[in-house]
């Protein structure tokens, strides 16, 4: 990594010393282009002579801890390296991140489903929670979040929710997040108070570009009907749910929740489009060698990544092996603790991919 830096750092000074040529500052259309390439590289090497400096102060600091027998100069020398180092860390956190290849979807807004697996019942409530979660989330992060469709079970759970969140960065985030959620707890239906194991399903989706996805209207069949409420009686007098198939995948996006049928029309293509290029990058992933697919991750929906078990007021990510004790606060939206050393890991990842 410090290698690679070290090039950069060079072709900076190398752009600044071009750009002073008074030959090339009469060259409008190559000026502009050098200037693009310096101000792209500027903020990584400026971090980079940060980490440098604050390096260089480490072992300074460190040889004065050596030399000094005054008690007092030997504490602050140790205050300040433990400091020093701390910044040096974070330094090196954003020099990686600066340097890892970003995804073209990482500043997408995303369609997010969430839908009920093993445990009937106790997993339908456990979706809901999961929704609540994230829309707790996304209000902490200043992200809208908008509701597609939801079926609704007897008691207060759903078997599915579909919902789009907007907002910056939200799928380099969020993405973090498909695979399935365990909840291990005694349901509120147990009445001889054992612990259930249930299972609720995300996946979530970076909302496709048109130029990705080519729909082709003749492979669409569109289907508008009444909306339906809890328990199926219709809660529209006029027909405003739209459900579009694609007919060459049998990909099928459903949409209930506005009152306009062109708003529920527009939002089922939305998910419609995400949806198959999900299918599109999956089959692209598999196609590629182990190696290769070890490095992107699969993100297969049937790995279990992450375990809320309420008994022990405990969240664990098996992907990381962290485990948190605070699942309230957890569940109330506070999932950054969880998400961020996910994304330091796919940096990790990404890193020694392209420095490979």
């Amino acid at each position: 990594m410090i290698d690679k830096l070290a090039q950069l750092e060079q072709r900076y000074a190398e752009l600044v010393q071009l750009m002073a040529d008074p030959q090339i500052a009469t060259d409008a259309t190559r000026l502009i282009a050098l200037e693009r390439e310096r101000g792209s590289l500027e903020p990584t090497v400026a971090a980079f002579r940060a980490y440098q400096q604050t390096a260089q102060a480490i072992v300074e600091t460190q040889s004065l801890l050596r030399d000094t027998r005054d008690a007092e100069m030997a504490a602050l020398a140790q205050d300040e390296i433990a400091a020093l180092k701390t910044r040096r860390a974070k330094l090196e956190e954003e020099l990686k991140a600066k340097l890892a290849p970003k995804q073209a979807t990482d500043e997408r807004d995303v369609i997010v489903e969430v839908r009920a697996a093993a445990g009937g019942e106790e997993a339908a409530l456990f979706t809901g929670e999961l929704y609540r979660m994230y829309t707790r989330y996304a209000q902490r992060r200043g992200w809208q979040v908008e509701l597609i469709d939801a079926r609704e079970t007897g008691i207060g759970g759903f078997k599915e929710i579909v919902f789009e969140v907007t907002g910056n960065d939200v799928y380099h985030r969020m993405k973090h997040e498909s695979g399935a959620h365990r909840v291990q707890r005694v349901p509120v239906t147990e009445s001889s108070g054992r612990i259930h194991t249930s299972t609720a399903t995300v996946a979530v989706l970076p909302e496709a570009a048109d130029v990705e996805v080519d729909v082709k209207q003749d492979d669409l069949r569109i289907d508008i009907y009444h909306a339906g409420g809890k328990g199926g009686q219709n809660v529209n007098k006029v027909a405003t749910a739209v459900r579009i198939t694609h007919l060459p995948t049998g990909t099928v996006a459903v949409c209930q929740d506005e009152r306009s049928q062109l708003r529920n029309k527009q939002k089922a293509m939305a998910v419609l489009k995400a949806r198959i290029l999900d299918r599109v990058t999956r089959e692209h992933e598999q196609a590629i060698s182990q190696e290769r697919r070890s490095q992107v991750g699969t993100g297969e929906r049937s790995e279990k990544i992450r375990t809320y078990n309420y008994p022990q007021d405990r969240v664990t990510d098996h992907r990381i092996s962290v485990t948190l004790h605070n699942l309230p606060t957890i569940l109330d939206g506070d999932l950054d603790p969880l998400i961020e050393p996910l994304m330091a890991q796919e940096v990790e990842r990404r890193l020694e991919a392209s420095v490979a």
